[in-house]
């Protein structure tokens, strides 16, 4: 949605744009660590490259500073995120302070609420809360697809069986683990 957000800018709001981003490159440009970007390859798709291949590059622990929660999907053994909003670290060791799914589990509760900053949508009537019980009840969000349709007549399990596709189609577009090589391109990566 970012074309159509951009659409509307006014001329002085287009303007500001352009001078943060020139500001931006040049504090970039003045750092002394190494700088991965590629055109049109979102920030969380190489952070995910990197958190996969952490043992090739040597990394032995890693942070990700970003306030974007789907980063916690990243989250795992020496991988850890700072919030620079609330100033909060999200860690394997804390990760139950921030959440009532296990890691591996944060993928399915996603895919079952989506993600709003994303336009991710989720399942109607299924929140965090009923997304948790449903992953207690049936396992990870393929087992909630498989076991599907699930008789029930709470309207939010009949949105559910109507929403079996959108079940798959969020799981891809989170799965940052095992998509972002394809994001980012074999040629950016050799």
């Amino acid at each position: 949605n970012r074309k159509e957000k951009y659409a509307d800018q006014t001329q002085a709001e287009k303007i500001a744009f352009e001078e943060f981003f020139e500001e931006y490159q040049a504090t970039l440009d003045m750092l002394e660590w190494p700088l991965l970007q590629f055109d049109g390859v979102e920030a969380d798709d190489i952070a995910a490259h990197l958190v996969k291949e952490k043992e090739i590059y040597g990394f032995k622990e890693i942070w990700l500073i970003s306030s974007d929660r789907d980063w916690d999907l990243l989250i795992q053994e020496g991988v850890s995120r700072f919030s620079y909003i609330n100033r909060k670290e999200v860690r394997i060791q804390n990760w139950y302070d921030h959440y009532e799914v296990s890691p591996e589990q944060y993928i399915s509760l996603k895919c079952l609420t989506g993600d709003k900053g994303d336009n991710v949508p989720g399942i109607t009537g299924i929140g965090p809360k009923r997304a948790k019980d449903l992953i207690v009840a049936y396992g990870d969000a393929m087992n909630i697809y498989d076991s599907m349709p699930i008789p029930s007549k709470y309207k939010h399990i009949q949105e559910l069986n109507a929403s079996g596709e959108r079940i798959l189609q969020n799981y891809e577009l989170m799965d940052l683990m095992s998509y972002c090589d394809d994001a980012i391109g074999n040629k950016n990566i050799a």
